[in-house]
C-alpha cells in the first residue's frame, strides 16, 4: 500500500510529471487531488489525471513517477462515471504549469456532480467544500446535471431518476449565499 499524499507531496508529483514530459500538454486533476491542493482535505490516496492534451512522454513519466516518489496515480476523471456538462472546459481551474505541462482542476460541477453520484461521506464533504469556497453554486449545478440527463443513458451505472432526485435533494438542502436554502422558488 502507497502512502497518503499531502499538499507537500502531491506538488512534488506535478513538478516531477510536469519536468519528465517531452512535450506541451494539458492535464487535469480531480477528485482527492482538487480537495488536496485546494485545502479541503489534509491527504488523499491517490492522484486522478485526465490527458486533456496528452504530452508526449508523460505515460512514461508517470510509471518513473509512480515508482520513485510511492504514490498511486490512477487515469481516471468524473466522466468516466458520469457525462460531461455543458461549458465543461470554460470552468476548469488552471493549478499552474510545470515543466512544459500545464494543471488544471477538472470542472467543478463535474466534480460535484460524479461526487454526488457515488454519494460517499468524504465526497459530499468535498462538494459541500466547494460550496463554501464559490466553486460551485447549487443551483447552477441542478441545472447542468438536468440538461445531462440524455446522456446519461451512455452511462449504465447511473439510474438517472434516483441520480436527479438525489442531487436536487442534496442542493435544497443548500444554503444560499444570502442565508436561505439554494433550490427554493422563493417570489
Amino acid at each position: 500500500m502507497r502512502q497518503p499524499l499531502d499538499k507537500p507531496r502531491l506538488q512534488s508529483v506535478l513538478r516531477a510529471l510536469g519536468r519528465s514530459a517531452r512535450g506541451d500538454g494539458r492535464v487535469l486533476l480531480s477528485g482527492g487531488a482538487t480537495a488536496l491542493l485546494e485545502g479541503w482535505r489534509a491527504s488523499t490516496v491517490d492522484v486522478d489525471l485526465c490527458l486533456d492534451e496528452e504530452p508526449a512522454g508523460l505515460f512514461e513519466a508517470i510509471a518513473r513517477v509512480k515508482r520513485e516518489l510511492d504514490v498511486s496515480i490512477e487515469l481516471a476523471g468524473p466522466a468516466d462515471f458520469v457525462p460531461p456538462l455543458a461549458g465543461r472546459s470554460l470552468r476548469q481551474v488552471p493549478i499552474g504549469t510545470y515543466g512544459r505541462v500545464a494543471f488544471a482542476h477538472e470542472d467543478p460541477y463535474l466534480q460535484a456532480f460524479a461526487k454526488l453520484s457515488r454519494g460517499h461521506r468524504r465526497d459530499v464533504g468535498d462538494v459541500a467544500a466547494m460550496v463554501r469556497a464559490g466553486w460551485v453554486e447549487p443551483d447552477l449545478l441542478l441545472r447542468l446535471v438536468r440538461e445531462a440527463r440524455p446522456a446519461m443513458l451512455r452511462y449504465p451505472a447511473l439510474d438517472p431518476d434516483r441520480l436527479i432526485g438525489t442531487i436536487e435533494a442534496w442542493c435544497e438542502a443548500q444554503p444560499a449565499r444570502d442565508g436561505r436554502l439554494s433550490g427554493g422558488d422563493d417570489v
